[in-house]
């Protein structure tokens, strides 16, 4: 309901480009589902007001005509940032990643396609629906709170966790750093998608300690790589075909509910649905050509994951796997 109200207004509006803005604010939504009302709405506001800074500073670069070399940093610096504060606001989905994939998605639509105030207007509008939509669900039953920082057998003193809380943000920082300046070395021309794939492997661990276990790791960069090309699949079927922006945009708003559905349940099976999400809904905002959209997605994926990989075995900190 958070992307379908927001979507169909848009489609009846002529404006099926301003979709990606709604799609991101939607995001919203997938946090805090097994939360009791009032801690849901709190997550539900952080994690709206994180989704919101990067497609703010998205929108910057791109009126900026900022060069590739710049949204690097701008991704890292803004990951270096969101990776410790999602992890002490204990939000769930785990880390920046939405945010880090908005920031560089809406850096890539191109200057003068949007209108920047009508951008993030309906952004805001929507993440304000979907709290709404949030706080006007069920009472639930508060879940059990884990402790958010662990060292070896209990909590960390306050320099420790500050500690880890810092090698956390670098780990961040290197792997977006290192594939995007890859995926530009490279010369593929949607870098992004490597440093948000970078994000990925970095929030496996499900206990939201700052040092996943690298077992976790490597299972999340699998289930990256596998629901990547399932969902390319799926977006070619979609795109090669040139069905039209009305039928196209109804089927964005359609996959963001399997993407929530199985997001926090099987994280390869949401991306074959958030893979054509996110393509499609670029497409609509910055078109290409298809062919090009889907080789780069597979490179910039493997890119993507092997920095995270990476980094998640080099930076080690202070605080032991769980």
């Amino acid at each position: 309901m958070g992307l379908l109200v927001p979507g169909l207004a848009l489609l009846s509006a002529g404006r099926p480009e301003l979709i990606i803005f709604a799609a991101f604010g939607s995001f919203t939504g997938m946090y805090g589902r097994a939360e009791a009302r009032g801690l849901r709405l709190r997550h539900q506001l952080q994690a709206g007001g994180i989704l919101l800074t990067g497609v703010a500073a998205g929108v910057l670069l791109s009126g900026c005509h900022a060069r590739p070399w710049v949204l690097v940093a701008a991704e890292a610096g803004f990951a270096f940032a969101a990776a410790p504060l999602t992890n002490r606001l204990g939000l769930t989905p785990r880390g920046p990643f939405f945010g880090i994939f908005a920031l560089g998605a809406i850096a890539m639509v191109p200057a003068g396609q949007v209108a920047p105030w009508a951008g993030l207007s309906v952004c805001v509008v929507t993440i304000a629906f979907c709290v709404v939509i949030g706080f006007a669900g069920a009472a639930r039953t508060p879940a059990a709170v884990l402790p958010r920082t662990a060292c070896g057998s209990g909590l960390c003193a306050r320099d420790r966790r500050r500690s880890c809380a810092l090698v956390h943000a670098l780990r961040y920082a290197l792997a977006i750093s290192a594939a995007g300046s890859l995926g530009l070395l490279l010369g593929v021309e949607h870098a992004n998608w490597a440093m948000a794939s970078a994000a990925v492997p970095l929030a496996a661990d499900a206990r939201n300690r700052l040092h996943p276990a690298i077992r976790s790791v490597l299972h999340r960069s699998l289930h990256r790589v596998l629901g990547t090309l399932a969902g390319l699949g799926v977006t070619a079927v979609l795109l090669l075909p040139d069905l039209g922006e009305t039928p196209l945009a109804l089927v964005v708003i359609a996959l963001l509910f399997p993407t929530e559905l199985f997001m926090s349940r099987h994280y390869g099976l949401a991306l074959g649905f958030f893979t054509p999400l996110i393509m499609v809904m670029t497409e609509f905002a910055a078109p290409a050509e298809p062919m090009t959209l889907l080789t780069d997605r597979v490179l910039d994926t493997v890119l993507g994951v092997s920095a995270g990989i990476a980094a998640a075995i080099i930076v080690r900190g202070p605080c032991r796997d769980g």
